[in-house]
C-alpha cells in the first residue's frame, strides 16, 4: 500500500509538471504557441529531458494530462473523451541519433533513427492484458503483458485458497485486449564520408503499434522515434518499439530544406548557362564525354508524374531509362557511382557481382521465431522515387526479364508462399554495358553496330532510351554536323574555369526540382516533338518498322526533365531541340544501317533483325530438311549446304549460328551437331 502511495504521489507531481506544458501550447484558444515560452522555459526543459529519459511513463502521463485538459474544456467532446485512449505521438524530435551510436546507456529512453525499410512483417495481434481464473474457487486476475508476454499466476489471493494453478480464460473478451503490431527492418544509408564505405550497413528492427502499423512499404526512406529495447531472445538484435514512423514517398529528406539550402538554390538559378554547369559538375573527373552525362542527368531529373487517379487515364511511366553502352576504360561506371550519389535515393549495383533476381526485385523471407514470412526488398524497391544504377549490365546472365515489370510498370509484383502483393519501383534504371566480346568493332563487319553487339535483352532493352559511345567516335564528328550543336554548348573552351557544385549541394539541387518542379509541354515544344517523330514514321513506312508512341513519349519524357534540371514549369522549343540532338546523337551510330537510315528493327532478338528474314527462311529449310529425313540434326557442313541450296549467304557463318541458338532455333548439342528445336 505504501509502495501504490509512492507511486501516485509520483504521477501527480508529473501531472504538474505537463499541465502548463499543455495549456501553453493546446490548452487555450487565446494562448499561442510562442506566447509565454521564457516564463515556463525551465519547466520545458524539464518536460524535454523527462520525455527522453522516461519516455513511457512521461508519454502515458502527457496523454492523461491531455485528455483531462480537453475533457474539462470541450463539453461537446467531454463523453468521447470518456470512452477513448488519447495516445501522444512525438513528431520530429531531435537530434537524429545515428545506428553506430546506439550503445547500451540508450536503453529505455527516447531515440530517433533514419534508414530505409527494407523488411517488413505481416501484421499480428498483440497481447495488452488478459483475464486468468482461479481452478478452485475461480478468483479472476487480471495480469498486463510485457512487450506481448505474460507471466501466469503462482497464487490465488483468495483467504484459504492459495491455489497455485491457473487457466487463461478465453472468453473474457471484456478483460482480454490486444492491439495490432508489425515488425519491421530499417538500415542506414551510408553517406559519402571515406571512411563509411567499406563495411556492412547496420540496421535495426522497428515495432509498430496500433496505428503505425501498416504505415509503410520496403523501400520508403524513413524517421522513427522510439523506446530502445534489447530482445530477451537468444537473437542479438536491437529492437526500438516505435512512437512515430513518418516516411516521404516523394523524397528522402525527410526533414525538408534549410533557409541555406533555399538561398543556394537561388543562386544555381541565376547562373547564365545552368544545364552546362550541372553537366560540368557531374563526375567532374571524368573528362569530355557531356552528351553522355546530360543523358544520365535527364535520366535522374526525370520527367512529371501523371495523375493515374483520373478516370478513363492510363497510367503513364514518367521516368526515363538509360542505357549506355561503350568500351572498357572511358568511364561508365563512375558516371554511374557519381549518378547514384547525387540522387536523391540512388543504389548502385554491379551485374557482375551475382545479383540475383530477388536481389532486384523482392523476396520472402521466413522470420525466426513466428514463422512468417516478411517481405525483402531489392535494389529496385529501395531505389523507389530515385535511380537504380546498374553497372555491367549485359554480364547480368538471364535477370534482365525481371527488369521487365519494374521498369514499364514501374511496381514489383510477387506471388508466394500466400503472400500476394504489389510493390512500387518509381525508379529509373540507369545502366551501363559493354559491347559483345568487350570491344566494339565496327570495321569488322559493315552491317554489324552497337545493336546487334550488346548482348541478348530481349524486350528490356526496347524500354530504354540509348546513349553510346566508342573510341571510334568523337565529337568533333558531331560539331561538324551541327555547328550549333547542344555538345558545343556543354563543353568547356579552352582555358576556361567554372566553379563546378559540390556533390552534396547538387544532391539538394535535384532533390527540390524532382519535389517541386513539374513542367509541361509549351505549343511550340509540341510541334517540334510532333515534326520529328512524323519524320521517323514516315521515313520507314515503307518498310513497315516499328515507330511506336514510344519514341515520342520517350522524348516527352526527356523533355520534362530537361526543363527540370533549369527549374522551369513550361518546356521550351530549346529544350525539344536540345532532346532531339541527345537522341538522335545517340540513334545516329547506334541505327543508322549503310543507306544512312534508321533501322529500329536491328534491336529485336539480339540480332540484325534486318536479316532477319533470311534466318527465318534459313530455319523453315531446316524443317523442310528434317522432315525428309526424320531427324533433326545438323552437322555445321550439312548448315553450311542447307544455307547455299536457298541462296542466303551469311558473312560470319559462326557468328550467326551463334545468334540463331540464342534466339532458341537450333540447340548446340557438342561436337559439331545441332538440334533444330522447331
Amino acid at each position: 500500500m505504501e509502495r501504490f502511495t509512492k507511486r501516485q504521489k509520483k504521477n501527480t507531481e508529473k501531472i504538474d509538471v505537463f499541465e502548463p506544458f499543455w495549456e501553453l501550447y493546446y490548452g487555450s484558444l487565446k494562448v499561442y504557441k510562442n506566447q509565454g515560452i521564457e516564463s515556463h522555459k525551465e519547466k520545458l526543459d524539464e518536460v524535454k529531458e523527462y520525455i527522453r529519459n522516461e519516455p513511457e511513463h512521461a508519454l502515458k502521463t502527457l496523454g492523461l494530462v491531455g485528455a483531462k485538459n480537453i475533457f474539462e474544456t470541450s463539453q461537446s467532446m467531454r463523453t468521447f473523451y470518456m470512452l477513448t485512449k488519447l495516445t501522444v505521438r512525438i513528431h520530429n524530435c531531435e537530434p537524429i541519433t545515428p545506428m553506430k551510436s546506439i550503445k547500451s546507456n540508450m536503453y529505455k529512453k527516447l531515440v530517433t533513427v533514419r534508414g530505409t525499410v527494407v523488411r517488413t512483417s505481416i501484421t499480428r495481434p498483440f497481447l495488452v492484458k488478459t483475464q486468468f481464473n482461479c481452478i478452485r474457487c475461480g478468483r479472476k486476475q487480471i495480469i498486463s503483458a510485457s512487450d506481448g508476454k505474460y507471466i501466469t499466476p503462482t497464487r490465488c489471493f483468495t483467504p484459504g485458497c492459495k491455489n497455485p494453478k491457473f487457466l487463461a480464460d478465453k472468453n473474457s473478451f471484456s478483460e482480454t485486449k490486444t492491439i495490432d503490431w508489425q515488425q519491421l527492418r530499417i538500415q542506414e544509408k551510408i553517406g559519402d564520408d571515406k571512411t563509411e564505405h567499406g563495411r556492412m550497413p547496420r540496421s535495426v528492427v522497428i515495432e509498430l503499434t496500433e496505428d503505425l502499423t501498416d504505415s509503410v512499404v520496403p523501400g520508403d526512406f524513413v524517421q522513427c522515434t522510439g523506446i530502445l529495447k534489447v530482445l530477451s531472445s537468444e537473437e542479438v538484435n536491437k529492437v526500438g518499439d516505435s512512437n512515430d514512423g513518418k516516411s516521404d514517398p516523394k523524397n528522402s529528406n525527410i526533414a525538408g530544406f534549410t533557409p541555406a539550402d533555399y538561398e543556394f538554390i537561388r543562386e544555381v538559378y541565376n547562373q547564365p548557362n545552368l544545364f552546362k554547369l550541372l553537366v560540368q559538375s557531374l563526375s567532374p573527373a571524368i573528362f569530355g564525354h557531356e552528351m553522355v552525362k546530360a543523358g544520365l542527368l535527364l535520366g535522374i531529373f526525370g520527367a512529371r508524374q501523371r495523375d493515374s487517379n483520373i478516370k478513363g487515364r492510363l497510367s503513364i511511366r514518367h521516368n526515363p531509362h538509360i542505357l549506355v553502352v561503350g568500351d572498357p576504360g572511358l568511364g561508365k561506371s563512375q558516371m554511374l557511382t557519381a549518378a547514384a550519389s547525387v540522387a536523391t535515393r540512388g543504389v548502385y549495383v554491379c551485374g557482375s557481382s551475382g545479383i540475383s533476381t530477388t536481389g532486384l526485385t523482392v523476396t520472402l523471407v521466413k522470420e525466426s521465431g513466428s514463422g512468417d514470412f516478411a517481405l525483402e526488398a531489392g535494389a529496385l524497391v529501395l531505389s523507389d522515387q530515385g535511380c537504380c544504377c546498374i553497372d555491367e549490365f549485359d554480364k547480368m546472365s538471364s535477370n534482365h526479364d525481371a527488369l521487365l515489370e519494374a521498369m514499364e510498370q514501374q511496381s514489383v509484383s510477387i506471388a508466394k508462399a500466400g503472400m500476394v502483393c504489389t510493390l512500387p519501383a518509381r525508379a529509373s534504371v540507369l545502366a551501363a554495358a559493354n559491347p559483345v566480346g568487350g570491344h566494339y568493332k565496327p570495321n569488322a563487319e559493315k552491317d554489324k553496330y552497337l545493336s546487334e553487339h550488346v548482348m541478348k535483352l530481349h524486350s528490356g532493352v526496347s524500354h530504354e532510351e540509348r546513349l553510346r559511345w566508342n573510341s571510334d567516335f568523337s565529337s568533333t564528328q558531331l560539331l561538324n554536323q551541327n555547328p550549333q550543336s547542344l555538345q558545343r554548348s556543354l563543353e568547356l573552351n579552352p582555358g576556361e574555369e567554372i566553379d563546378l557544385i559540390p556533390k552534396s549541394l547538387l544532391k539538394v539541387y535535384i532533390a527540390y526540382a524532382r519535389k517541386y518542379v513539374h513542367p509541361r509541354l509549351s505549343e511550340r515544344a509540341k510541334d517540334i516533338f510532333q515534326e520529328f517523330y512524323l519524320g521517323l514514321r514516315l521515313k520507314h513506312q515503307s518498310d513497315s518498322m516499328p515507330i511506336t508512341n514510344r519514341q515520342l513519349e520517350a522524348l516527352i519524357r526527356l523533355g520534362e526533365a530537361r526543363a527540370r534540371a533549369e527549374l522551369r514549369e513550361i518546356v521550351t522549343g530549346q529544350d525539344a531541340e536540345d532532346v532531339i540532338q541527345i537522341m538522335e546523337s545517340s540513334l545516329l551510330q547506334t541505327y543508322e544501317n549503310e543507306a544512312g537510315m534508321l533501322d529500329f528493327q536491328r534491336s529485336q532478338m539480339g540480332s540484325g533483325m534486318s536479316k532477319q528474314n533470311e534466318v527465318k527462311r534459313f530455319v523453315a529449310h531446316l524443317a523442310r530438311i528434317g522432315r525428309e529425313r526424320f531427324n533433326n540434326t545438323f552437322t555445321v557442313e550439312m548448315l553450311k549446304t542447307a544455307a547455299q541450296e536457298i541462296n542466303i549467304s551469311f558473312e560470319n557463318f559462326s557468328d550467326t549460328l551463334e545468334n540463331i541458338n540464342n534466339q532458341g532455333y537450333i540447340l548446340k548439342k557438342g561436337n559439331g551437331l545441332f538440334k533444330l528445336t522447331m
